[in-house]
């Protein structure tokens, strides 16, 4: 078996993915007829040429713009589907997907319509896929934090479908601590907590999602190595970070692949995991991500194996539901090498 089929079929998790980011062109712009919704784009091409965003918040204008065609159950069901059957094509068997409800509520739109559009697709998907999943509620960063928890408390009905919360969005200028009472908040509620940090932001964000919100994991944190103390709390500790390679290059977090820092990372002995993000923006999803760093950075077969073996062990399944996913990845590994 050559190494691009290995790592689409590797079994695999996602622990960093945003819902809306997986939003394809063909796929807003037939919702956007179907709602009746005019966009400033004619066609799938002038669309995609509109992806040539500078940096996050370039990216993040563009983003929220997108989702003003999702309206409806049936978009929301419709988007999760179509992310599903993808991500299953290039191995995930367990998603972790972010979610946000700010955006919508200012709408007119409630948390209840996005959750049942989406589940009722987590539902079929594990039936006809065999892929499961489950829901990262996320604050955004750059609104008031009264405004998160609204938001939480609209979600609390459905807190089984939701296995953790996080915080995303802008992150200049909006540091982890400016959130630090809804954050308790969550941990009282008995959710996971999950903080972008440390991908526009310092390091010091980083240790500011650990030491006040008191994060179980920590999403794309490259810039925790701009501290080496923070580093080695990271790796005595094994905070998961979630990296995803093609939006860190796409946003200019990083210049180029061959300087990813990813193994790097794994040397330093983190608890890395690979991701795609916003796949429909970045080019390519979590398996793409995959083989870009493999060429890039001439990941061995066991780099491969390991970065699935940690996305299982840096998630939020129940530890009997890891061991049986590290299990699958082992069967594989013994099949396929």
């Amino acid at each position: 078996m050559d190494i691009k089929d290995f790592i689409f079929g590797m079994p695999k998790a996602e622990l960093h993915v945003h819902l809306e980011g997986a939003l394809e062109p063909e796929l807003l712009l037939s919702i956007a007829q179907r709602n009746n919704v005019v966009l400033p784009y004619k066609s799938i091409d002038e669309l995609k040429k509109a992806y040539a965003f500078k940096n996050l918040q370039n990216f993040l204008d563009l983003f929220y713009q997108a989702t003003l065609v999702l309206q409806t159950e049936r978009d929301f069901y419709d988007l999760t589907m179509a992310y599903l059957t993808k991500a299953r094509s290039q191995g995930v068997l367990y998603a972790e997907i972010f979610f946000e409800t700010q955006t919508y509520a200012q709408r007119g739109i409630a948390a209840s319509v996005l959750i049942a559009g989406i589940t009722q697709a987590f539902d079929d998907a594990y039936k006809t896929l065999g892929i499961s999943a489950k829901l990262i509620l996320c604050f955004l960063r750059e609104r008031e934090e009264r405004e998160a928890i609204a938001a939480l408390e609209q979600i609390l009905p459905y807190k089984e479908n939701i296995v953790a919360v996080g915080l995303a969005s802008a992150e200049r200028d909006n540091p982890p601590e400016k959130f630090k009472h809804v954050f308790a908040l969550v941990r009282k509620h008995g959710f996971f907590v999950t903080i972008h940090a440390g991908e526009e932001g310092p390091a010091e964000y980083v240790c500011q999602a650990l030491d006040v919100l008191h994060a179980d994991r920590i999403d794309h944190g490259i810039h925790a190595l701009d501290d080496t103390t923070l580093v080695g709390e990271l790796a005595s500790r094994q905070v998961p970070l979630t990296l995803c390679p093609f939006s860190n290059f796409r946003l200019g977090v990083v210049k180029n692949m061959q300087n990813y820092p990813l193994k790097k990372m794994m040397d330093a002995g983190l608890l890395v995991s690979i991701n795609s993000d916003d796949p429909a923006y970045f080019g390519g999803y979590i398996a793409d991500n995959y083989l870009a760093m493999m060429q890039a950075l001439k990941l061995s077969r066991e780099n491969i194996i390991q970065l699935a073996k940690n996305s299982f062990v840096s998630s939020f399944l129940p530890a009997e539901e890891k061991q049986k996913m590290l299990e699958k990845v082992a069967q594989y590994t013994r099949e396929n090498t």
